[in-house]
């Protein structure tokens, strides 16, 4: 049998209008290390303003970068859950917080979700699948995700929401599979800053056949981290596919991981 490519899943997190400048540059140095597609994680409504009034321009941005390969990932609604208890929003994984849905009941994650993709597909952008912020999902939130998205991604796998053959059926989760964990940097602490250039490194070189990498526009910020990971980049370089998360949620299950 012939031996498929090895791939690489870039997720590119937390765009939204006040850190639009700065995706916008991390987009382009993705581009110039081969990188031709990557997943977008958009936050809808940080400040609860849409982020198709606050900044048409990212919205025209966010466009063009689909009709030239890339996929876009509602990442959640607000990313910060306003009025919860630091002890709710924790997602208990180090240097993460940020945990939107903990602590909402079904209603409020429906609405919070439904919000969400209503103001993207307001701005012209129907969102493809969706992540939460720090990977935190809760039982409400995964019986909501199937009846908006084709896939979620977690941190050690994807989900996808209905078969790839897609017949008019009840849409529904199906089990995990292909285990890909996602790798990216930690700017919460100064511990996990020094860690994490050494942890991503390493992740480059166990992952497997698919690589996911995370980056976050903090990332432009801590020097090391930029070079950790354009050293990942450069060791990819030709050897690994670039490829969405739509494209990964598309594979067959044993062609994941």
């Amino acid at each position: 049998m012939r031996r498929e490519r090895p791939r690489i899943a870039v997720a590119l997190h937390d765009i939204e209008p006040a850190t639009f400048e700065r995706c916008a540059l991390i987009r382009d140095w993705l581009d110039d290390h081969g990188v031709g597609r990557v997943t977008l994680l958009v936050i809808p409504a940080r400040d609860l303003h849409p982020l198709g009034e606050r900044s048409p321009e990212m919205a025209g941005w966010l466009a063009e970068r689909r009709r030239m390969g890339d996929s876009i990932a509602q990442h959640g609604f607000q990313h910060e859950h306003a009025g919860r208890s630091a002890f709710s929003r924790r997602t208990f994984l180090p240097g993460r917080s940020s945990g939107e849905f903990l602590g909402l009941d079904g209603d409020e994650t429906r609405r919070a979700v439904d919000a969400g993709w209503r103001v993207l597909k307001l701005a012209g952008i129907e969102p493809d699948g969706f992540v939460a912020p720090a990977y935190a999902y809760t039982p409400a939130l995964r019986r909501v995700l199937p009846q908006k998205f084709r896939w979620w991604a977690g941190l050690l796998r994807l989900h996808r929401a209905s078969p790839v053959s897609g017949h008019d059926l009840p849409r529904q989760l199906t089990p995990a599979w292909g285990i890909a964990p996602a790798w990216g940097m930690g700017s919460e602490s100064a511990f996990r800053r020094g860690l994490s250039p050494v942890l991503i490194r390493a992740g480059s070189l166990l992952c497997g056949n698919t690589l996911r990498l995370d980056i976050h526009p903090a990332d432009l910020q801590h020097p090391r981290h930029m070079l950790a990971l354009e050293r990942v980049l450069k060791r990819a370089g030709g050897r690994r596919e670039a490829i969405t998360y739509d494209d990964l949620a598309a594979l067959p299950h044993a062609s994941a991981a």
